[in-house]
This record gives structure tokens, C-alpha cells and sequence, in this order.
């Protein structure tokens, strides 16, 4: 059975089902389209098929030219439709996984799609979880749920993998394909489908002994960033009060060519994995007893910088002779990264809600986020719109935070409009402010 399989590889007869068309599997379907494999791509969002069809950008950075290559394209299509799994040969799971209220996994969106993909599977099909999650759950979890659905037995009548993405959107230099793809089997044959298929399209694959090492290599990125970025968060804090430049200390510190990785400090975590991958092992090592300090001590102080950012906010207001409640706040950048559209986990949302309950009041300006679209914790924000960007506007506003530090705004400009700035990123670093303008370090 699996020579079929590869022998449709090795000929471009070999269809990929897509499960999720987001910040993941849009590019991935990208990626072997780009490689001459048939994709077929689902989401259970009728606006998103809509919009893949007719060749209409919904992810900023893909941008247009994409868009409009798959719509026209006789390989790739994209329904609503899950009844048509079937005419998938590998199907790629790349759903959310989110924590719940209580800070633990929420494996609903995968649960329920394994139990969609359950309902529609065939033999020699192949079924690989690329969202990021605790090791074991592959095994412990999706394959439980595919065998009991169908009456098929994994590694005999069909194949099951994990393959963690490694997205990083709006980074120019690595995208899809130029990105090594870690990749854990459920048995030998299994793991040789899925090299067989990504080696079509992606750079390199690196084979790893079983799904949960591969679920613990994306664990483990992930919480080396979190601990790190904690670190220099701290060392930001402790060195503000010491009158210290933080970001001159790394940056020379980066000049040494060994033993040393440069992180930036900011305010706070955002996106979808760094925020919230690391408690996924947390969670997971209670089972067995252990405790995750460092993780846990790092979610800590990155939990704390907005709440760090406002109070130096604060006190820039009282330079000035301001109070907090009562004046109007501009916050910069709600994305969570420069240049992109994601607002996912954003620790602008925090600052936000950290403001309005001290009485002041909160606008934004996001050139890549027009207006605010539903979130699953901040829906009070809902539809508030960023501001124009022009002197009259920004000059009514008593202080401007920079939050993110979008390479699209002029900060030399923003010293002319503000006599009060925040900053978290290091934006303003060699503008040259005008004596009454004041620039607070976050």
C-alpha cells in the first residue's frame, strides 16, 4: 500500500488535503502548489474558501500575487466541504490550539477536526497534526479517535505522522519552503510517507524517532524564545532603574562572535505559539510528577511587562503634570510583530485594558490593522478602528506608546506630533526630539 503511495508521489499524482487555511496551512498549500502537487484545501470559515477562490488577499504579507496564482490554478482548490476528504492522499491538520480560561490546553479544534478526518477515511491515507501541542498527544490522543471512527488500524490500513509548523510570518528571508521540517512517524513506514511528501516541496526534512520527540522539538523552540525574551525583559527592568540602556548592553554584548544570542525586550509576548506553547509542557509534566520552574518563572515575567510598560506610562504622564485617568492614550501598533497583520495573543490587548480601567482613554494606530477584528478575550475591543495618521489627530493624544514598532512609521515625524512617547521597542532610538519632547523608555 505505501508503495502506491509513493509511486503517486514520485509521479505529482499525490493530493494534499490542508485543514485550516490561517497563518499555516495557507502557506503550506502554497508550498507544494509551488512543487506541481495537488492541494485541496478546507476551513470551516465560508469567507476564507470565498476569498481563496476569487483570488482575494485575507493574510497581508502573502500578499496578492499568491492569492491570485491559486485561485487560477488547476491543482489547488478550497471548500467548505469536508465530505471531500476523501480525495486527499495526506491529510494535514493545522488548526488552533489555545489555552483555556484556566492557562491549560484547549484541545477542542483538534479534537474535533480529528473527528471530522475520522469520518472520511480511507485506506493508505496519511494523517500528520502540524499545530504545536504536548507530546503524546498524536498517539494518545488523534490516532484513539481515527481508529475508533473508522474500524482502521493506524500504521496497517493508514499512516499517521506530526510534522510541527515553524511559520514565522512576515520574515522575508525564511518562508515555507525554506524551512527545515522536523518530522516524527507512527512507525517506520509512516515516517517514510511523510519525508517522501515534504521532501517535494520543503528545503530539508529532519526524521526524529517518533511523534512525541517531534512534539517536544516545537515544545522546546518554543520555550527556549519564552525563557530568553523573560531574561531580557528582566534584565530591562533592572537596568532602567540602574539608568541604563538596556538595548546598548545587548547589542554590544551581540558583538561577541560565541557563547551569546541576541533577544530584544519588549512589552510582553505575542502570536500564537511563544505566549502559549510552553504550558503545554507544563501542563503535561504534572503527569509525571515534574515541575517546569523555568518555564513557569518566565511566563511570570513576561505576564508582567505591560503591567510594567503602563507604570512607566504613568510616570511620563507625570513629567508632564498629567494624571493617568482622564487622559488620552495613543497606543502604536496593536499587531504583535513588526510588519505583519496578526494581532494573535497581542500584548497590546493587555495595555489596553490595563489603561482603561486607570481612567484613561485609548485609541490605536496600526497601518496593517485597520480595525479590530473578534477575539476570544478581548472582545470589548471589537470593531474599534485605528486612528488617521496625521499631526491634527496624534497631537490631541496627551501621551503616544509604541507598542510595535511597524517599519512603516515615521518616528522622526511622531517627535514632532507628541511631546510625550513610550517606548517599548526601541523605535525612537536616534531620532533627534525637540526640547519640549520627552521620550520614556518601557
Amino acid at each position: 500500500m505505501i508503495d502506491v503511495q509513493l509511486n503517486k508521489i514520485q509521479k505529482k499524482q499525490f493530493t494534499v488535503g490542508i485543514i485550516g487555511l490561517g497563518y499555516v496551512g495557507l502557506p503550506l498549500m502554497w508550498t507544494f502548489h509551488n512543487n506541481d502537487m495537488r492541494v485541496l484545501g478546507f476551513d470551516i470559515d465560508e469567507k476564507k474558501v470565498e476569498n481563496l477562490k476569487n483570488g482575494i488577499p485575507y493574510i497581508k504579507h502573502l500578499g496578492t500575487e499568491m492569492m491570485e496564482a491559486l485561485a487560477n490554478s488547476d491543482i489547488a482548490d478550497a471548500t467548505t466541504d469536508f465530505s471531500r476528504l476523501n480525495e486527499a492522499d495526506a491529510i494535514l491538520l493545522c488548526v488552533p490550539t489555545p489555552l483555556d480560561q484556566h492557562r491549560e490546553p484547549d484541545m477542542s479544534y483538534v479534537e474535533q477536526t480529528t473527528e471530522t478526518v475520522s469520518k472520511h477515511l480511507r485506506k493508505g491515507q496519511l494523517v500528520i497534526l502540524e499545530s504545536t501541542t504536548w507530546p503524546g498527544t498524536t498517539e494518545e490522543l488523534m490516532i484513539p479517535i481515527l481508529e475508533k471512527n473508522s474500524g482502521l488500524k493506524a500504521g496497517t490500513d493508514f499512516y499517521v505522522a506530526y510534522s510541527p509548523e515553524r511559520e514565522d510570518p512576515g520574515n522575508a528571508d525564511f518562508n515555507t519552503a525554506k524551512i527545515p521540517k522536523v518530522v516524527g512517524g507512527h512507525g517506520p513506514e509512516a515516517l517514510k510517507l511523510a519525508l517522501a511528501m515534504y521532501d517535494t516541496a520543503i528545503v530539508e526534512t529532519v526524521p526524529v524517532s517518533d511523534c512525541k520527540t517531534a512534539e517536544a522539538v516545537k515544545l522546546t523552540e518554543n520555550i527556549f524564545r519564552s525563557v530568553n525574551i523573560a531574561l531580557v525583559n528582566e534584565l530591562k527592568v533592572v537596568y532602567e532603574a540602574m539608568g541604563i540602556d538596556v538595548h546598548e548592553v545587548i547589542d554590544a554584548a551581540a558583538t561577541k562572535p560565541f557563547g551569546f544570542m541576541k533577544f530584544t525586550p519588549g512589552p510582553g509576548l505575542g502570536g500564537h505559539c511563544i505566549p502559549i506553547d510552553p504550558f503545554y509542557l507544563t501542563w503535561k509534566a504534572r503527569e509525571f510528577e515534574k515541575h517546569t520552574r523555568f518555564i513557569e518563572l518566565a511566563g511570570e515575567v513576561n505576564t508582567n511587562m505591560p503591567s510594567y510598560v503602563v507604570d512607566r506610562t504613568m510616570l511620563a504622564l507625570n513629567a508632564h503634570k498629567k494624571a493617568m485617568n482622564g487622559s488620552k492614550i495613543l497606543v502604536i501598533g496593536l499587531a504583535y510583530k513588526p510588519d505583519v497583520d496578526d494581532m494573535r495573543e497581542s500584548p497590546t490587548f493587555k495595555i489596553f485594558d490595563l489603561l482603561k480601567s486607570l481612567g484613561a482613554e485609548v485609541a490605536y494606530y496600526d497601518p496593517f490593522i485597520p480595525e479590530v477584528l473578534p477575539t476570544r478575550e478581548h472582545s470589548d475591543w471589537t470593531g474599534t478602528k485605528s486612528i488617521e495618521w496625521n499631526k491634527e489627530t496624534v497631537y490631541e493624544f496627551d501621551a503616544v506608546l509604541i507598542s510595535t514598532n511597524h517599519s512603516t512609521i515615521d518616528y522622526a515625524e511622531l517627535a514632532e506630533w507628541s511631546e510625550c512617547v513610550v517606548d517599548t521597542r526601541n523605535a525612537m532610538r536616534g531620532v533627534v526630539a525637540k526640547n519640549d519632547v520627552h521620550i520614556f523608555k518601557a
